[in-house]
């Protein structure tokens, strides 16, 4: 969803959450044996990227149940 000036809103709210977010993304890529970069990793298959962030929030969600348990 787009914001009213018009620019993505795919953005960390929190600046400290970031690097959490980063660190999370890398250890999830290392386990499912992607080879993610820093930078630029425009060269993922969409398999490969989409394995990546469907991972990470398959984890955050059991996290987020156990945790209302």
């Amino acid at each position: 969803m787009a914001s009213s000036s018009g620019k993505s809103s795919n953005r960390v709210e929190v600046p400290e959450a970031k690097a959490a977010l980063d660190r999370f993304k890398t250890e999830i890529a290392s386990e499912l044996g992607v080879n993610l970069k820093e930078g630029y990793n425009g060269d993922l298959t969409s398999r490969e990227a989409g394995s990546i962030g469907g991972e990470m929030v398959r984890r955050m969600i059991k996290k987020q149940e156990e945790e209302m348990k």
